[in-house]
Formats: C-alpha cells, structure tokens, sequence
C-alpha cells in the first residue's frame, strides 16, 4: 500500500525530540525485516493511523490490530507521547485539527483511521482534517454509548463515519468492519479502472465450474455491466452434464472464444483460474480473483488471491458486501451451488468466510433450483467409470489408487477421486487417466495427513503442470514425458507405480516427524 513504510518519525521516537538511546538500530532492523518479508511473500498488510487522547485506547487499538496491521499514533500531548518511548509503536505529536499533520503521516483514502472521542475535544475540526488529507475510513471510538451517539449526529455531514464504542474493540466486530473496508477500497479501485472500457472480457478456466461461472456472474454485477459490455468467457466450453444442466436451468451465456478473440476487449478478468494456466497467452491481465495458491509468471493491476478460502464465490461474496450491491436470485443461486460444490458442503478446504458467504447468500437463493443442478451428478457413464476403478483400484494403507485408461473426458477423473473419498477407511485417492495424449491424475486426501498439492509437485512440477491445496491436487503432464520419468504406460503397471510414489511420499512424512521428535523416555 503506498506509504505502509514511510513514517514521518522513527517508530517508537517523538516527532521534534532526540530519539530514545539504544533503540533505534534495534526497531529500525526490525523494520526492515518486516518490510523484506512484506515484499517477499507480497502480503496485504493494513497501515492504519489512531488518534488518541489517552494510553489505554492506544494499548487497546495495539492489541487488537497489530500484527495484522500497522498502527501508527498521533496524540497532541508530550507527556502521552513519552509513554511510549520503550515501546515499537510509531508515535507523533502534532496537533489533531490540522489538515497538514495528516499529510505529514501519508494519510490516503486506503487507509483506515481511528479517532478517539472522548467529548471534550472538536471532533468537527478533526474529522474536516482527516477528511481534508484525503482520508475516506474513519471510525470515531467513544468511550460511552452517549458518545457515539453524539458522534452519529454528525452522519449528515460526515458520511463516511462509522462510529464504534471501545467496548467493541475488543470483540471481532472492530476487524470485520476492517476488512470489509479495506475489501470496499479494492473493489472500488477496479471498479473505477472498468468503467471507461466498453467491452471487458470475465475469462474462467477451460471447461467452466460452477465456481468459476458463478464467479463470473458475480463480477458482471460488481463492474454493474450487462451481457452485451462484460462477456463471461473461455477457451473450451462446457461439458460436464451437471454443468451443462446449471447452464440451461440459470439460462446463462458463456461464449467459447478463441485466442485470436481475446485480443478484441479493452480489458480482461480473470476468475477462478490465473494467467499461468494460459501457458503464456496472458502475460499480462487486469484484474485477477481466485481461490487457488498463487502462481507467478504474469503481471495484473489488481489481484485478489485467497487460497485459504474453499471457492472464488466466497471472495466474490465480500466484494458485493462490500460496495452494498444488490445481488439478483439467479446470481445467489449460482453462487451458493458454486459453493456448495467445490467444499462438497464444506467437507473439503472450507472455512469460516465459505459458511458466512453460504449463509448470507441462502435467502437471497432458489434452493430448489440448485437441487435440480444437482440431480445431473451421477450419470450412467460416470457409473461405468466408478465401477471400472473399483474393479482395477488397489487399497493400501487407507489410499485408494485407480488408472481409469482413456476416458472421454477430463472430469470423470476427479469426480472418481471425489467419491472414493467418501469410501470407509479411505484417507487418499489418487485417480489418473489419458486424455488427448495428456496424464493426468486428482488427489483427494482428507487434511489429516500431508499436503496434496505438495505430492502432484514432488513428482510432476518437472514435466508438466502440477498444483493444488492441502486436500485437493492436480496435474497435467504429456504422456512421453511420464513414460520417460517413469518407465511404464500399461494401465496396471501404471497404477502400481502411482500406489508407491504416494506410499513413498506419505512414508518419508512419517520418518522425517520420527527423527525430529524429542525421545521421551529420556
């Protein structure tokens, strides 16, 4: 964020006074450090400004905001100010109702500002100041209920105010209303960067999910365009049948372009999916939003990656909170059955972000529709190709591994991995086949044991595409180059060989923990 790491005195110093002795190469190191691990892993780290008037709400706003974000401190007393020299917190004196004192401390409309009312001081003056510095998230803090009160009156004037007691400071209310804000700051800012474009292309991965069409939708409606102005697109269409069925039955538009084709839009988004899976045919895009780890490769104005949560419509979800836009029933419906499908009803990498989004979205929602969607699931192909790997499956060891040869199509695979799963006393699938002179192979694990995605990098990063979450894997490599790794292409022989690389990655787990636990008996 422009200015995290510019402050206008050296943390833990008063501005216009001599720095505490002995400190300052200790905390400035340590500045440093932050800053380098910042850039390193590119975290999304809140600089946040508290204007107080009292130690007690600066050791409360301390406590609940950092680490997750950085809190700087303006007071107008010396003798406040020198409470804090001991201590890392950036603190400045100046005075409160001036516009240039915020200047000074980089304030902008990103970051979040908490002013401290404690009635005896112009609040007017300081929210004009606040304001007049470009600040737009302020929240006024009253020691009382009869403080935010008076504070709310004056809404009118102000209304980019949110007015907070102390007491909620300690609870997650402070936090949610952060993060909503720091959420309505990035949608904002690619909303405004969308808005002069007349054709914007929502690009999803090669045969849409649901996730990734309902993401779609989704985005149409926060850029607030229309079929004609934001085009939801892919390169291979839809084929799965509970997808084809989600489409008829939501009566949705998704064309199937060519790369020629990309070139025809003013700007391109991407949903559920990030530019490296293009092999090179984006380098660079303009907005990016998606639930997978972060890939590297390519270069977007925006980006919103979250890995933790279990679908991109969860992420989707806050950026419509976020800006309060209205969201349509067929919308919601897409959204929650994205949802529900890619946790499987929050049994795989799902977490509190995914149920909150669900719960919001469920009103909104036609459940019965989204039973209908979901009616087109087993079908007797995909049965053919269920019984086939129980047939030619092995089990060992609370792994399930099965070769399917060639099926007709890409998704039997991790549907199997997906229902096997479901089988007692199974941990892990692991489910391959050939398509189009392509292998490929889904893991499935239930999070007790190591990483999925770990597992497909280990043996395939280094002859194909190769990724995933802790639960979930993929990868995609040429069949000449897995015969060259690995030696084998007869189906059973096939299967075998995939049974031992995951014994032999589960087992190394397994010695390496035995080797570094303390012998107890000692």
């Amino acid at each position: 964020m422009p200015g995290t790491d510019k402050y206008p005195t050296v943390p833990g110093t008063i501005a216009g006074t001599a720095p505490v002795p002995g400190t300052i190469a200790r905390k400035a190191a340590k500045a440093a450090t932050a800053t380098l691990i910042r850039q390193e892993y590119n975290l999304w780290i809140v600089r946040c400004l508290a204007v107080c008037h009292t130690e007690l709400v600066v050791r409360l706003l301390e406590a609940v905001l950092t680490p997750s974000a950085e809190l700087d401190v303006l007071v107008e007393s010396r003798a406040l100010a020198r409470k804090f020299e001991s201590s890392e917190l950036p603190v400045s004196v100046d005075e409160t109702d001036r516009i240039d004192s915020y200047v000074k401390l980089g304030v902008s409309p990103v970051m979040p500002v908490f002013i401290e009312d404690n009635g005896r001081r112009g609040l007017r003056k300081v929210l004009e100041a606040v304001r007049g510095a470009g600040g737009t998230l302020i929240y006024v803090l009253g020691t009382s209920l009869n403080d935010v009160k008076k504070a709310e009156t004056l809404r009118d004037d102000f209304p980019e105010v949110t007015t907070i007691t102390i007491a909620e400071l300690i609870g997650p209310p402070l936090r949610t209303e952060l993060g909503r804000s720091v959420t309505r700051q990035r949608v904002q800012q690619y909303q405004r960067y969308m808005d002069d474009s007349d054709r914007v292309l929502i690009l999803t991965h090669n045969d849409p999910d649901p996730d990734a069409m309902a993401s779609g939708l989704a985005l149409r409606t926060v850029l607030r365009r229309t079929r004609q102005t934001a085009v939801i697109g892919c390169l291979e269409p839809v084929t799965r049948p509970e997808n084809l069925r989600m489409v008829k039955l939501l009566d949705l538009k998704i064309e199937t372009l060519t790369p020629e084709q990309l070139k025809e839009f003013d700007k391109i988004a991407l949903v559920d999916v990030q530019p490296h899976y293009f092999h090179g045919l984006l380098p660079h895009v303009d907005l990016v939003i998606d639930h997978h780890p972060e890939q590297s490769g390519y270069s977007a104005i925006f980006k919103d990656i979250r890995p933790e949560y279990g679908s991109t419509s969860t992420i989707l979800t806050e950026h419509l909170r976020a800006v309060d836009m209205d969201i349509s029933e067929r919308t919601a419906t897409a959204m929650l059955y994205a949802i529900k499908s890619d946790t499987l009803f929050f049994q795989r990498h799902a977490n509190r972000a995914d149920i909150e989004a669900f719960s919001y979205l469920y009103p909104l929602g036609d459940a019965t529709m989204i039973r209908k969607m979901e009616g087109a699931e087993i079908t007797a192909e995909r049965l053919d190709y269920l019984i086939k790997a129980w047939q030619q499956g092995r089990m060992m060891e609370h792994v399930f591994c099965a070769f399917l040869g060639e099926p007709p199509r890409e998704d039997f695979i991790p549907y199997v991995a997906d229902f096997y799963l479901q089988l007692e006393n199974v941990q892990w699938t692991v489910i391959s086949g050939v398509v189009n002179d392509q292998f490929v192979v889904s893991v499935r694990n239930l999070g007790y044991s190591r990483n999925a995605g770990d597992f497909v990098r280990r043996w395939f990063a280094e002859i194909g595409s190769a990724g995933g979450h802790r639960t979930m894997a993929k990868a995609v490599v040429p069949v000449e180059a897995f015969q060259k790794k690995f030696g084998t292409y007869e189906g059973s022989r096939i299967n075998q060989r995939m049974l031992e690389l995951v014994l032999e990655f589960l087992h190394e787990t397994k010695e390496k923990k035995a080797t570094t636990e303390p012998d107890r008996d000692r």
